[in-house]
């Protein structure tokens, strides 16, 4: 069946089965538990923009604004009473707080990107991540049911892929590398990666070319095992 046209937002492929599991091996290939097999090549490899991922994924905007309506609210409470210098002071722990909980954010982020791989091939994607425990996740385009692209100004975005079949991936294990606050069937993600449309084109020129490869398979007749 040829797969339909490629949109900004959304192509279908069809097919196998996805799986993950742990990677505590050397690679042989960066960003890949094993060699690829023969016909297999690597179209594309990258990683996450650490700071888009820090900004996105973990909501470092979100947590920054928190605390500086904490300390502005604090402000405002205790000026007409104990008076500027006063109210400030009661005010900058929330500012100093969120110094740190937004510095741990930037080293999260910055940790999670640089361990992170994705690898798009001419068969799968291939998505090795995790800053402590590393998990390698491979999905073959032919278990992809649509894939979703968005992008930002700066040219870098996110492709979440939605699975086919009864794959279940779990959330908690593959966040932030998920389409956020899809909880009910978890959709892994390519997040935060540079020049998102060229390597969205990479991906769909590849995953078409693999969904409308025709494969051949040898069986034996029944009848010709019975003769024998």
């Amino acid at each position: 069946m040829p797969a339909p046209p490629v949109k900004n937002r959304n192509w279908v492929k069809k097919g196998d089965t996805a799986m993950s599991h742990d990677d505590f091996a050397v690679e042989p290939v960066e960003g890949l538990p094993e060699m690829p097999p023969e016909g297999e090549h690597i179209l594309w490899q990258g990683r996450p923009d650490w700071w888009a991922l820090t900004r996105d994924a973990l909501n470092l905007y979100w947590v920054a604004g928190y605390f500086g309506v904490l300390a502005i609210w604090r402000l405002g409470t205790l000026v007409d009473q104990v008076g500027i210098v006063s109210a400030f002071a009661a005010a900058s722990p929330f500012l100093i707080m969120g110094l740190f909980v937004c510095v741990l954010l930037l080293i999260v982020g910055y940790a999670q990107a640089r361990a992170t791989v994705y690898t798009i091939t001419n068969r799968r994607i291939a998505m090795r991540t995790g800053a402590a425990l590393t998990v390698t996740l491979n999905l073959p385009f032919t278990q992809i049911a649509d894939a979703q692209l968005r992008t930002r100004k700066n040219g870098t975005g996110t492709i979440a892929l939605n699975l086919l079949g009864n794959t279940r991936l779990s959330y908690l294990v593959c966040w932030p590398h998920v389409r956020p606050w899809v909880l009910r069937r978890t959709q892994p993600a390519l997040r935060c990666i540079p020049n998102a449309q060229d390597v969205a084109r990479i991906f769909a020129e590849a995953a078409e070319a693999r969904v409308n490869h025709p494969r051949i398979e040898r069986r034996t007749s029944p009848m010709a095992v019975a003769a024998e």
